[in-house]
């Protein structure tokens, strides 16, 4: 097995660990299903392989692997990656997690499967109008500054409700929940916190109509908190690819 498949393997004993820990009884995917909601009564954890300023090559490695599903954080080097590996499109899915400027959403529309760091409702609205009708809807999550930082980008908690009334509405997207980047926390318990505010944020928009099924939190330093406060999908780098 390759370095990047045994990485692989034991950050999905990981996962499993932590669900078993949580009372989960998850089953650990390495894609995101293509329809929203799981069946009733299911519980899915998803394995986003975090492969920004890691080459193709590493990105094919962890594919050989089992791994399905990237994240990366910059559009310019992302699309060289899809490109260069154009001949795995169809088993491959493309998660863009970091900033995304205004000037850059079409080509994001016309090649990515999700975004997960809608920070402005202008960014959801042109990714509408730019993803071409022959795609699937572009699947988005809203990005939650959950730990109220004023580093980082996110909607603030109490401005989600509007802005995922306002996202759910747009043609050519699918909302699917919720992303965060919580300010990091060395213990366990303080991990939990903003782990758990976002599961709560996301169950209040569910009390309001909205259906959505995504929680993307958690990375390789406390995905075990986030596993134990119901992430769906966690966003895991330097544990898989090694250091940047």
């Amino acid at each position: 097995m390759s370095n990047i498949g045994s990485k692989l393997q034991e950050v999905k004993r990981r996962m499993a660990t932590a669900c078993t820990a949580a009372g989960r009884n998850a089953e650990i995917l390495t894609s995101v299903p293509a329809l929203s909601a799981p069946a009733s009564g299911s519980d899915r954890l998803i394995l986003l392989a975090v492969s920004k300023t890691f080459p193709a090559e590493a990105v094919r490695e962890a594919h050989a692997a089992g791994q399905q599903a990237f994240g990366e954080n910059y559009v310019q080097e992302a699309l060289a990656k899809i490109e260069a590996l154009a001949e795995l499109r169809a088993e491959l899915q493309w998660h863009l997690i970091g900033p995304l400027q205004s000037n850059k959403t079409r080509a994001v529309a016309e090649v990515f499967d999700w975004v997960h760091s809608v920070d402005r409702l202008k960014v959801a609205q042109r990714l509408s109008e730019q993803r071409p009708a022959a795609l699937a809807p572009l699947q988005v999550c809203l990005q939650v500054n959950i730990s109220a930082e004023a580093s980082k980008s996110g909607f603030m908690a109490a401005e989600v409700l509007a802005a995922a009334q306002a996202v759910a509405a747009l043609p050519r997207l699918q909302l699917r929940g919720l992303m965060a980047i919580p300010e990091p926390a060395g213990d366990p318990g303080a991990q939990r916190l903003p782990h758990r505010a976002l599961r709560e944020l996301l169950a209040a928009l569910n009390a309001q109509g909205l259906q959505l099924d995504t929680l993307s939190m958690g990375m390789s330093a406390d995905l075990e908190a986030a596993v134990a406060e119901g992430a769906t999908v966690v966003r895991v780098g330097t544990a898989i690819f090694g250091q940047r």
